[in-house]
């Protein structure tokens, strides 16, 4: 696949809220017990945006990071992408917030809702703006407070998720055939309701009743997601392998969400690709959704798990039902 040029990850960063909720501490607030967690998610702690924060200065926060280990200044961001489930306010978008606190004006910055896969669908997006020429830079950012979505009376849920926001910036490079070589996203809104929050849109406006009944909070069809996370996790990287013409050997790292260490654990089974090829911090923060895929990527990076060249799959699933993965050839 000839192009003139490529779209590459110039710089990556994220940023985690420094309060930790263990397991111990959901042994106090609910049913449950650090044993029963860690063996079904493989979770041990995660993090928790304090009052008065927001998600969109967790983003910022990762934003500020991205460009200082990029080869750009702040002011030579062309666009910002924003991939939320956990908006600040419903208006204005979370992207222009987190221009606002960059202090930048007058470029196109804009959310995308695909839940966990969005940092997926967010390079997709820079990969075609720059690749064309339209933008030499653009930051993608994810940010997510779970937390607030979260119903700590609810023991199957409560234990799986965290805040925090990755980021990367996506720049313009003359090279051919290296970083975001491309991407493979899909969706099916039927499923829908298998992970979503059932009030506080058009449909179920806010009331007194939908307090009273919870509805502000996540709701989860846990076994059901669990088989379908598994399939289409291994349909994307198998699709990406595929599309590029790829044997599974030729991938140096997998990034994958962080849902649970049961279903990174099946879709290595299912494709044959050892675990330790892939990247897993998932003891650490729990479920971020789409903060997930950029935390660990720039983890990975910091702590020398990518080096120049290396191929790179990301891959995610999320809420909608969403999913894809990225194939990147790692350029520094």
């Amino acid at each position: 696949m000839n192009k003139m040029g490529s779209a590459f990850i110039n710089g990556t960063g994220s940023y985690l809220p420094e309060k930790v909720l263990t397991n111990r501490d959901l042994e106090m607030m609910v049913d449950t017990s650090d044993e029963w967690i860690t063996t079904r998610t493989g979770i041990k702690e995660r993090r928790i945006c304090p009052a008065g924060k927001c998600s969109s200065d967790l983003g910022y926060e990762a934003s500020l990071k991205a460009i200082e280990n990029s080869s750009i200044n702040v002011e030579d961001i062309e666009m910002i992408i924003c991939a939320t489930i956990t908006p600040d306010m419903y208006f204005p978008s979370k992207g222009c917030m987190i221009q606002k606190k960059l202090g930048l004006n007058n470029i196109p910055s804009f959310d995308i809702s695909a839940a966990c896969s969005g940092f997926i669908y967010g390079l997709e997006i820079a990969r075609n703006f720059v690749e064309n020429k339209k933008y030499k830079n653009i930051l993608v950012v994810a940010a997510e407070c779970m937390s607030r979505l979260t119903d700590y009376t609810d023991r199957n849920t409560c234990v799986l998720l965290g805040d925090g926001a990755g980021a990367a910036v996506v720049s313009y490079t003359e090279k051919e055939n290296t970083g975001i070589l491309g991407s493979y996203i899909s969706s099916s809104g039927k499923y829908g309701k298998l992970l979503y929050v059932p009030a506080g849109g058009s449909l179920l406006p806010a009331s007194f009743e939908t307090v009273e009944k919870r509805l502000h909070f996540m709701k989860m069809e846990g076994p059901a997601l669990f088989k379908i996370a598994v399939q289409t996790m291994t349909e994307s990287v198998l699709a990406i392998l595929k599309d590029f013409n790829l044997k599974k050997e030729d991938i140096s790292l997998i990034v994958p969400h962080q849902a649970n260490l049961r279903i990174i654990s099946s879709v290595s089974k299912n494709l044959g690709i050892p675990l330790e090829k892939f990247f897993i911090n998932i003891e650490k923060y729990g479920n971020m959704s789409a903060a997930c895929v950029p935390v660990a990527l720039d983890e990975a990076a910091r702590e020398g798990r990518i080096k120049q060249g290396d191929l790179i799959v990301t891959v995610a699933f999320g809420a909608g039902l969403t999913w894809g993965a990225n194939l990147i050839r790692w350029e520094k």
